[in-house]
Formats: C-alpha cells, sequence, structure tokens
C-alpha cells in the first residue's frame, strides 16, 4: 500500500479508530460500560446530535455553517407541540429556506445569517410557549418511544437518516454539487451551477433535519421546553469536525458524522460512569473538539 493511501485511508477511518479506542479505554476503566442497555443508551443519547448533524454535514460540505439548528429544533418541537409534528417540519425547512436566502440572496456571510436566526428562532420559541413547556402530543411522543423491548425508536431514526444523507450526497445531482460548490464556489458557477439556487435547498434540508431532531428530542422528554436544545448546535459542528469533514469545504461523509456523533454520545457517558464531575466534563469535550479541529487543519496544510 503506497503512502498516499495509506494517509487516505487513515484520513477516512480515523474517527472510526478514535471511536474504538475511546470505547475500549472506557470499558477497562468501567466494565459497565459494555452492559446492553448502557450501549443502547448511548445510541439513543447520539440520535438527536446525530439528526441535527447530519443535516450540518450538507452546510459544512458546500463550504457554510448553520448556527442556528439548535434554535430551529426547539421551534419546531414547540409548534409540534402546540399543533402538529408535521407543521414542525415544515416551520424548520422554512426556517432553513430563510436561511438560505440570506445567504445567496442576500449576501451575507453564512455565520451572520445563521447567528441572526439562531436568535430569532429562540425568540419565537420563547413567544409561542410563553415561556412555559407544552407536553407533546401522540405522534411526537411516539417519536421518542420504543417499539419493542431493547429497539428505541430513536435509533432507528437516526438510521434511517443516516441512510438519507449519504444517499443525497453520493447519489444526487444535489449531493455532488454540494461538493462542487465546496470544493470550488466560483468554479461551480462557471461550469453551470446555480449555485444561489443549490443554497436555498442545502439550508433548507439543514432546518428539516434539524426540526426532526427537535422533534425526537421532544418525543423522548415528552414535553417541548423553551430552552431545549441550547447549544446543540456546537455539538453538531463538533460531529461534523470529528467524523473528518473540513470546515473550509468539499470534504464530508454522513459515515464520518454518524461516528462523531457517537464518539461525542460515548465520551459523556464514560464520564459519567466514570463520575467526572459535569464542570469537566464540559472541559474534555472542549479539548475533543478542539483536536479535531486541529488534525483537520493539519490533514488540509
Amino acid at each position: 500500500m503506497s503512502t498516499i493511501s495509506i494517509r487516505k485511508y487513515a484520513s477516512e477511518n480515523g474517527a472510526l479508530a478514535g471511536l474504538l479506542i475511546l470505547a475500549l479505554v472506557i470499558a477497562v476503566m468501567q466494565p459497565a460500560f459494555l452492559n446492553a442497555q448502557n450501549l443502547l443508551n448511548v445510541g439513543v443519547q447520539a440520535a438527536v446530535i446525530a439528526i441535527m448533524a447530519f443535516g450540518m454535514t450538507f452546510v459544512v460540505v458546500a463550504g457554510g455553517i448553520d448556527l442556528s439548528v439548535g434554535s430551529i429544533a426547539a421551534l419546531a418541537a414547540m409548534v409540534g407541540a402546540l399543533t402538529a409534528g408535521p407543521i414542525g417540519l415544515v416551520v424548520g425547512a422554512l426556517c432553513g429556506l430563510v436561511n438560505g436566502a440570506l445567504v445567496s440572496y442576500g449576501k451575507l456571510p453564512p455565520f451572520i445569517a445563521t447567528l441572526a436566526m439562531l436568535s430569532v428562532a429562540r425568540g419565537l420559541t420563547l413567544v409561542f410557549s410563553e415561556g412555559q413547556p407544552h407536553e407533546t402530543d401522540a405522534l411526537v411522543t411516539f417519536l421518542g418511544s420504543n417499539l419493542a423491548p431493547m429497539v428505541p425508536l430513536p435509533l432507528l431514526l437516526m438510521l434511517a437518516f443516516f441512510g438519507i444523507t449519504g444517499l443525497i450526497l453520493t447519489r444526487t445531482n444535489l449531493g455532488r454539487r454540494m461538493y462542487a460548490i465546496g470544493g470550488n464556489e466560483e468554479a461551480a458557477k462557471l461550469s453551470g451551477i446555480d449555485v444561489r439556487r443549490q443554497k436555498l435547498w442545502i439550508y433548507a434540508l439543514s432546518g428539516l433535519f434539524a426540526a426532526a431532531a427537535g422533534l425526537v428530542l421532544a418525543g423522548r422528554l415528552g414535553s417541548a421546553g423553551p430552552q431545549a436544545a441550547v447549544g446543540y448546535e456546537l455539538d453538531a459542528i463538533a460531529a461534523v469536525v470529528i467524523g473528518g469533514a473540513s470546515l473550509s469545504g468539499g470534504v464530508g461523509r454522513a459515515t464520518g458524522t454518524l461516528v462523531g456523533a457517537l464518539v461525542l454520545a460515548v465520551l459523556r457517558n464514560g464520564l459519567n460512569l466514570l463520575q467526572v464531575p459535569p464542570f469537566w466534563q464540559q472541559v474534555v469535550i472542549g479539548a475533543v473538539i478542539a483536536l479535531a479541529a486541529l488534525l483537520d487543519s493539519l490533514r488540509r496544510r
């Protein structure tokens, strides 16, 4: 195997190797980690962030960023609790479309456009909820339930969104255009790609996936709260980066994002089992994210 092939293999599978090593270390330190119920809990805990991160993957591959997904998730969950789940999905997609329009036609940097939506969506959530949590209806509650003993629906939904993300990225024109835009936006324009329209679709997908994640979260909790999913946008970005996507665009895979979300879930679960204080957990997770970003920078060099 050539040096180039080894580097490519390590780049594409480094996150998976890191996940396995992390799981092994935690299992040695705390054997209860390998309990079947605990492993299922890890998968369920990863589900919400993973679904959100799959939508983030589209944006990052196209060279953008979406800071609003946590707030969109909360707004969609609240709208779903007050009306119906499908309406929450529509609201999420519409928020994404607004982000796409601001970036594409308003020429705002993605950071600014989505930061504005973060504030607007969170504010609307507080307005609609009047600052109070609301119980979810039967449909939304079902999303967070178990289909059978040891068969949690959130885990199955995570796998379904993983498959959808992989198909979009690898088997559709939209996916190929995401990579083209993220790799070189000017070249994409010259090749005939309507970059502005594509970005509308990309951010709409991110909003839709964020809304789905919010509904799953509300289903697990049995209620939609005005402060739900606070900070989840950072975990979603972290999952994408840990999974090997490049923040400069043009690189990213559904498999990597799934592994990245699992790394965060395994890390949090392991730290809890090891009884690490919550404040120190934040320090450790932040260090892991910084390390992943550093590795991304070194890989691009």
